[in-house]
């Protein structure tokens, strides 16, 4: 089988621009309550629900990379379901290898999260080359503390706990703005987000000074008051591996837009630029 990422991350699902080595990354974290739901609500009642369009290419690949090239567009949907968050994001992806191969990738990937951050709803199609590659399906609960279950229904029946302190991905992304806005640019936290059947990953974040504001972007959408670069490093829950399964940089608007991201696989990093930004309505509940 090709050497290939299984899939793109779901977590602030938009989701390039620190550079910091993956071992300051790695910081050590107790087990963490949720934060405060006031807290939370404040940062939440500035999301702007929208849908975004994004470019996605090779950025680079590094002297024996397997992957020779990347093409693709990127779908990111935000939505305000009243008592909860929606996100569906829809990847279609072309890998050419060095060797001559090529493989088409497209992922579907939709969710549910409670705006209290304790139920989670999730959905994952993945085809590859036209042929279903992986399905998951399933919900998951969290108590105050973060401690809880998930109970996949796709690939096949099965429970998992979940650790104190883990969160879902919506929640997480507001986390990230809230420390942004408190100036507290470290944290590291164990985030589910259904997207495999592996369960959890723990993912140490590092949030940079905030940037003005961009007069001169194109849409009113990202002339906002603050935007700050945001890298996020993903390590196994049960791993000791001083590197990163994957690493994302993005640009993270206070609004809750991602204004541009990049993944890097190790060998290869894969960059989204976006191309399309549509404001949907604020649910008014």
């Amino acid at each position: 089988m090709l050497d290939r990422p299984s899939a793109l991350p779901a977590t602030v699902g938009a989701a390039l621009v620190a550079a910091i080595s993956a071992g300051a990354l790695l910081v050590a974290s107790p087990a963490l309550a949720q934060p405060a739901a006031t807290s939370m609500a404040a940062v939440g009642a500035k999301i702007q629900p929208h849908r975004a369009i994004y470019t996605m290419s090779l950025g680079s690949a590094r002297n024996g990379s397997k992957v020779s090239d990347v093409r693709g567009r990127m779908m990111f949907e935000w939505a305000d379901a009243c008592d909860g968050w929606t996100t569906e994001q829809r990847f279609q992806l072309r890998f050419v290898y060095s060797e001559g191969d090529d493989m088409a990738m497209n992922t579907n990937y939709t969710t549910w999260e409670a705006k209290d951050g304790l139920r989670y709803r999730f959905n994952v199609r993945k085809l590859v080359n036209g042929e279903l590659d992986e399905e998951v399906r399933g919900e998951a609960n969290l108590k105050p503390d973060g401690a809880g279950t998930a109970q996949f229904t796709k690939p096949e029946p099965q429970e998992m706990d979940l650790p104190a302190g883990t969160m879902f991905p919506t929640a997480h992304t507001l986390a990230i703005i809230d420390h942004a806005q408190r100036n507290d640019p470290f944290f590291t936290r164990t985030i589910f987000d259904g997207s495999d059947a592996e369960g959890p990953t723990e993912v140490s974040t590092v949030v940079g000074k905030p940037g003005a504001p961009r007069e001169s972007a194109k849409d009113p959408l990202l002339k906002v008051a603050k935007s700050w670069p945001v890298r996020m490093a993903f390590f196994p829950l049960q791993s000791e591996a001083a590197q990163p399964e994957y690493e994302m940089s993005l640009r993270l608007l206070e609004n809750g837009i991602a204004e541009s991201m990049q993944i890097d696989y190790g060998d290869f990093t894969v960059k989204a630029v976006l191309d399309k930004i549509e404001a949907l309505p604020k649910s008014g509940c």
